[in-house]
């Protein structure tokens, strides 16, 4: 039995539907070096979506490499219940120092949908304490995405992910979000005043004395298909929280350590929110960590003596993990000792431009979008009404498999192809992966009217 065979055996892989793997066989990757993968035929692959948007500064860094070998030699790991490590604290001194002003403390977890699961309850605990008790219900946007465990999931809004998870939710109330590409205001995004901000503001303003806390992700919707929005939105989204005592929640897990050209994407509105989760690219994807940070207003409540039940008794198993915090200690020098985000911004704006050039006239191209180094492409039916294909056409993981077969991985959010590379990637291998792009489309549209051609990976 080979490594396939017995991967497809024992292995069940994560936002996948497993009978596809009959004609897409898991792809077994032996090493990495850069924006390149390596499998074990021989195989490499250009990665342009930095393994789920987590790696920073390329696959097989040494620089982290080293971080880490040097740790393992120390302590890999240590109850963080009334113990410490010397990687956590630097690591938490560094991040207050970076961070928007507000947020002041660290709670160690392990994963994204455990950052917002600890926020979520953080911040109920927060108003239970203050006598807020009619405070237990939480605001999230639509087309949102926060992760998939039961709280996070239920802040979500892709029916992709919930629908079938459903009657185990919370009960969240879900407004309209901005969408800026079929912006009902006819607004441009750059110039808009988020006109749309007025169904939260309405939302708020009925039911504050209920609502605990709104969560979004800043700037940007990811899973949503790389939608973003003005700043203007989050700018009078801090406003009304600080109105009406609700704690604002950042998800920066995918957006935070450059991807949008600033450290984190609060930076863009110049707010700071009470609760700010970051996971991804704080350990530029080598270690699963995560981390909430938040006020000491919001810490504060819950100090006190042990028998007066303030305790926020939440933990995780490898809260702290010395490994990790090594890691996201590197990643910070590295952020401060070389041009990150200069060069972010830069090779951001030349994949757009090129993008446009190759792509901006296209039949099937909508829209394409831009945030630092993050650019999408969103395809459409008919550019005049932007309508979408049929819902039964599996656009992005048709384009995938063309796209894998020419050696790179795209892996598209339903019509919308995303670059989310690592920030290693010079302007040779991103002309190369937007000419991939590019031929893999025309292949798709071409494959419409003719029914003999197929694209299983051989």
């Amino acid at each position: 039995m080979n490594l396939v065979e017995k991967d497809l055996k024992y292995i069940w892989h994560p936002c996948s539907q497993m009978k596809d793997y009959e004609t897409l066989k898991p792809i077994v990757i032996e090493k990495g070096e850069g924006v390149y993968l390596y499998d074990i035929d021989g195989n490499k692959y250009l990665d342009a979506i930095s393994s789920w948007w987590c790696n920073l500064f390329g696959h097989s860094n040494k620089r982290i490499n080293k971080a880490i070998n040097d740790q393992v030699n120390k302590i890999e790991h240590v109850i963080f219940a009334n113990f410490s490590n010397i990687p956590a604290i630097e690591l938490s001194e560094r991040l207050v120092k970076i961070t928007p002003d507000r947020l002041e403390k660290l709670f160690f977890v392990d994963n994204g949908s455990a950052a917002v699961e600890t926020a979520l309850k953080m911040s109920f605990h927060y108003h239970q304490q203050l006598g807020k008790i009619k405070k237990k219900r939480f605001v999230a946007i639509t087309d949102a995405y926060h992760g998939e465990t039961l709280g996070a999931l239920s802040m979500s809004d892709l029916d992709i992910y919930s629908k079938v998870y459903k009657p185990l939710m919370l009960d969240t109330i879900r407004v309209n979000g901005p969408d800026c590409y079929r912006c009902s205001f006819n607004k441009d995004r750059d110039t808009c005043n988020s006109e749309c901000f007025i169904d939260m503001q309405k939302e708020i303003e009925d039911k504050h004395e209920e609502i605990s806390a709104i969560i979004i992700e800043p700037m940007l919707q990811g899973a949503a298909g790389m939608k973003i929005y003005s700043p203007t939105y989050l700018k009078k989204l801090r406003e009304l929280c600080d109105k009406y005592d609700i704690n604002l929640i950042a998800d920066e897990i995918a957006v935070g350590f450059g991807r949008t050209g600033k450290m984190f994407a609060c930076e863009h509105a110049g707010i700071s929110p009470d609760i700010m989760c970051i996971s991804k690219g704080l350990t530029a994807g080598y270690l699963p960590m995560a981390i909430v940070m938040t006020s000491n207003k919001i810490y504060d409540v819950f100090y006190g003596d042990y028998n007066e039940n303030k305790a926020f008794l939440h933990s995780h198993t490898y809260s702290g993990n010395a490994l990790g915090c090594s890691v996201a200690l590197e990643v910070l020098k590295i952020f401060e000792e070389e041009p990150i985000l200069e060069t972010v911004n830069q090779k951001g704006k030349f994949l757009n431009e090129l993008l446009r050039r190759e792509l901006g006239d296209h039949s099937l191209v909508g829209e394409i979008r831009n945030i630092g180094m993050i650019n999408a492409i969103e395809l459409v039916k008919d550019k005049e009404t932007k309508e979408l294909f049929s819902s039964d056409l599996r656009i992005g993981y048709e384009i995938f498999k063309i796209a894998l077969e020419k050696g790179v991985i795209l892996r598209p959010l339903g019509n919308v192809i995303y670059f989310n590379p690592l920030y290693v990637i010079s302007e040779e291998e991103m002309i190369e992966m937007v000419k991939v792009c590019k031929e893999s489309v025309n292949i798709w549209e071409k494959s419409q009217n003719d029914d003999s051609l197929s694209y299983k990976r051989k």
